[in-house]
């Protein structure tokens, strides 16, 4: 059984110092992008014209620092804005504990920070953000209104979980508390978002997986495995316990002490079963168990499935569309917050930052492992046709898919699982989060680990 990542390190900022979730999807995807300053001429086609808006001899010896979790602080992603806008971008990964820690102990040592909803609440509260002046984002009303307003085909984004819209306001430039509406001022800007769920062997299980409840099905016995990062462990844990009837949460991503236990509880008692194979921690671990075929169903992450299919072993994305009240994807984002020492020249080219990155050239390098854009009709920009339709719309592959750095992902007539991006984002039931009981989740969750 793997060990897991201790959230009691390098987090006694946090209001509740123990409390701090590591999200799991920063060793876990570390692997995934890898640095490749050569891969620029791969994710796109289309130069980036019109940046900067300020004079080079101004900007010239600027240098903006961009800290964050390895999946979306991408150095390719910085190699590629540093030649466009003509000053230097400097990726630096931290896993998402240290990252926040970073934040509010060492402000002045970041210019942008890469941030989880929960992550802007946090910062916000303490005093070391600046409010985005939304007028000066180009592309903010193109912005999906998943972030924006809270909503999407006319109908509101689940609020389990911290959802990205409802730390996404300030009322004022210096605010530190969030405001509940839309305002003049955003705290961060989203980046890259994804749906997660489960992935499995279809030829070991052989019938198709579209409920959480099979993760805890008896027929899996000793070939399951969930990941060991508590603050979203224990929520993939809860969409299996609903699923399977159990047990009804208030809000799957800010328990009660009572429904804590009883998750835990279960989960223990499964291991003790002997339902668990495994537990795993990163982006590496989850392939290497699933491809060996000693797990064949476990809580996994899209671009892990498809890293077991480039190996030659089948492997699926179960669409767990919500139905009845139950299922759903559970979601999460990263944006881009400022840092409140950036001013002048500074300031002026974090703003040229941000507006690059929501110019396309990203959307289509992330949309390469399985990402989203916030702002899907720039990314389109720099897609293929067939890149576009297999990614977002869910369509048959005319041709070969490769990933950011030009391998092959998938053969011609492949299609994504899970079907398209609006398939998906609808049926988001949960979000990531910073729990008010962390502090006592993440000691139950060790109870488990022990167990």
């Amino acid at each position: 059984m793997s060990e897991g990542i201790d959230n009691t390190k390098d987090v006694s900022v946090v209001d509740d110092a123990s409390a701090a979730p590591d999200t799991g999807v920063n060793e876990g995807r570390r692997s995934l992008l890898k640095s490749a300053a050569a891969v620029a001429g791969v994710a796109g086609t289309q130069a980036i014209t019109g940046f900067p808006m300020i004079w080079a001899q101004e900007i010239k010896d600027i240098e903006l620092r961009h800290v964050g979790v390895s999946y979306s602080v991408v150095k390719a992603i910085g190699d590629q804005a540093s030649k466009d806008l003509g000053f230097k971008v400097t990726m630096q990964n931290l896993d998402t504990s240290a990252a926040i820690n970073r934040f509010v102990t060492q402000p002045n040592s970041v210019d942008i920070a890469d941030v989880e909803g929960w992550q802007a609440k946090l910062a916000t509260k303490r005093s070391v953000l600046q409010g985005i002046e939304v007028k000066k984002i180009k592309e903010f009303d193109n912005i999906l209104p998943i972030f924006t307003k809270g909503e999407f085909g006319g109908k509101k984004v689940s609020r389990q979980g911290i959802s990205p819209y409802e730390a996404m306001y300030i009322e004022k430039p210096l605010a530190t508390d969030l405001h509940e509406g839309v305002t003049d001022y955003a705290t961060f800007l989203p980046q890259v978002y994804n749906a997660d769920s489960m992935g499995y062997r279809p030829d070991l299980i052989g019938r198709e997986i579209t409920e959480w409840k099979e993760l805890i099905n008896p027929a899996f016995k000793g070939k399951a495995a969930i990941l060991d990062v508590p603050a979203i462990g224990i929520m993939d844990a809860a969409l299996c316990f609903e699923s399977a009837g159990e047990i009804k949460y208030g809000n799957k991503g800010n328990m009660t002490k009572s429904e804590i236990d009883f998750t835990i509880n279960r989960l223990i008692e499964l291991k003790k079963a002997g339902h668990w194979r495994a537990t795993w921690t990163t982006f590496d671990q989850s392939v290497q168990l699933m491809a060996a075929g000693e797990v064949i169903i476990q809580s996994m992450w899209s671009p892990a499935v498809a890293a077991v299919r480039v190996k030659g072993m089948p492997c699926v994305y179960a669409p767990v569309n919500i139905k009845n009240g139950k299922e759903g994807y559970r979601g999460w984002c990263n944006g881009m917050a400022l840092m409140r020492h950036l001013q002048g020249k500074k300031l002026d080219a974090a703003y040229e930052y941000l507006n690059w990155y929501l110019s396309g050239w990203q959307g289509g390098f992330v949309a390469r492992y399985g990402y989203y854009s916030p702002v899907p009709t720039t990314a389109k920009k720099f897609l293929s046709p067939t890149e576009w339709e297999y990614w977002y719309e869910g369509k048959a592959a005319k041709a070969v898919i490769n990933d950011p750095y030009g391998v092959p992902m998938e053969k011609p007539g492949a299609k994504r699982d899970g079907g398209s991006f609006i398939d998906r984002v609808t049926n988001i039931s949960c979000w990531n989060t910073l729990m008010d009981e962390a502090q006592y989740m993440n000691k139950r969750w060790n109870d488990f680990k022990v167990a």
